[in-house]
């Protein structure tokens, strides 16, 4: 199933959704996808135009592949212009990811300040794409594309506080418009940073990660290349903190977001 295959079937079926393997990230599902299908759930409970503004999502535990799953939304207030939202998905009878989620209308405001610029990148031409290797990169990669363009791809060695380049659903999808939706699944496709720290295979995971997005989303398509940079704030004793940012082509920023991950070696 694709992307926008499983999305849908967030839509029709909510309290029955399995993901099929060719989603996986080790045992787990591809977390930028449990996050993108937790929050269509809760965006067919807003009001329209409320946007969402921000959302927190914390994983819980690994969402199996090949297993039915229910996504369960409760509006916990709706004020004027603000609606708070909480979202779960629900696996055998047990919680494996939680989102809370802020969707605000606009407001009059005499405050604007310009967005944080992108940073330089090299053309998306002459940055090292990680190819899709069945049983040696994750599963999900099959479905989307990274080029590297700062730092070191995983288990490199290379010790850069850095890492980012130029990311897009693959061009065997169907032609979307990009929403807040592809957005989650583009931010997590990256690797957590201090994997490329490592020489040798381990696993690691994001624990907990807040992504706050620009409205209105930038007119952009799912064949679009977007640019991503984060960086490694902090690191030890088996956790990192990242922050990074999204932005589009022509150097709009799209969406800034923070995780902590964890890594077991």
């Amino acid at each position: 199933m694709t992307f926008a295959e499983l999305i849908q079937a967030v839509h029709n079926r909510p309290q029955h959704v399995v993901v099929p393997p060719l989603w996986g990230q080790g045992r787990a599902t591809f977390g930028g996808l449990v996050a993108a299908m937790i929050y269509e759930a809760m965006r067919a409970k807003v009001p329209a135009g409320r946007p969402v503004r921000s959302l927190s999502i914390t994983f819980v535990g690994p969402l199996l592949m090949g297993e039915a799953v229910a996504f369960e939304v409760e509006v916990l207030r709706e004020g004027k212009a603000v609606s708070q939202v909480l979202g779960r998905a629900v696996q055998n009878g047990e919680v494996v990811a939680l989102m809370q989620g802020s969707f605000g209308a606009s407001r009059q405001s005499a405050v604007e300040v310009p967005a944080v610029p992108a940073p330089a990148m090299k053309p998306v031409e002459e940055c090292q794409e990680l190819p899709y290797i069945a049983g040696v990169t994750p599963e999900f990669t099959r479905f989307l594309a990274m080029r590297w363009g700062l730092g070191g791809m995983p288990f490199s060695g290379n010790t850069s506080r850095e890492m980012g380049g130029w990311v897009r659903l693959r061009s065997d999808v169907s032609y979307d418009k990009i929403s807040e939706t592809h957005l989650l699944a583009l931010v997590d496709a990256w690797p957590p940073i201090p994997l490329s720290h490592l020489k040798a295979p381990t696993p690691g995971s994001s624990l907990t990660w807040t992504i706050e997005f620009v409205q209105p989303v930038a007119k952009l398509t799912t064949h679009d290349w977007c640019l991503y940079r984060a960086e490694i704030e902090h690191a030890r004793d088996g956790y990192g903190h990242i922050a990074a940012g999204l932005w589009s082509p022509t150097g709009e920023l799209l969406a800034l977001s923070r995780q902590t991950v964890t890594v077991f070696g």
